[in-house]
């Protein structure tokens, strides 16, 4: 019984370390695709139709600056969080909306942000996420 019990919490903790790529806010962890290239923070979450409820997009920048994004092409409504160097949140840009016009408007942060998160929308409002919370990152 014991060899049983052992080989269960070995199998769920390899599941856990499974090398994935996440993030915790407020408790919550999510799953990350990392945008760390040009290209892959160009093309962001747009094209998709849908994203898990458990699931996001980390952009990590090389340094800290003013970060605007849009939402051309995008169409899943989106949570836009800024965090600074410290992966403390900064700027907010809640339930932001696709874009479905030619010229779209752009959410710049308040502040310098080196990581960005993006999240299904009402997310925020959800986990009562506010400036200065902390971001976890988890990536191997």
């Amino acid at each position: 019984m014991r060899f049983l019990l052992c080989t269960l919490m070995l199998v769920a903790c390899t599941a856990c370390a499974s090398g994935e790529p996440a993030v915790e806010l407020r408790g919550k962890r999510f799953s990350v695709e990392i945008a760390d290239t040009r290209e892959k923070q160009a093309l962001g979450l747009m094209f998709r139709d849908s994203l898990a409820e458990d699931a996001g997009m980390l952009f990590i920048f090389p340094r800290a600056a003013p970060r605007s994004f849009w939402m051309k092409n995008t169409r899943i409504p989106l949570d836009i969080l800024y965090f600074n160097t410290d992966l403390e949140l900064v700027s907010i840009s809640a339930d932001t909306p696709p874009c479905r016009v030619r010229y779209c408007p752009s959410y710049p942060s308040k502040v310098p942000a080196k990581f960005v998160l993006e999240l299904n929308a009402g997310t925020v409002s959800e986990l009562g996420v506010e400036l200065g919370d902390r971001l976890t990152v988890e990536i191997d």
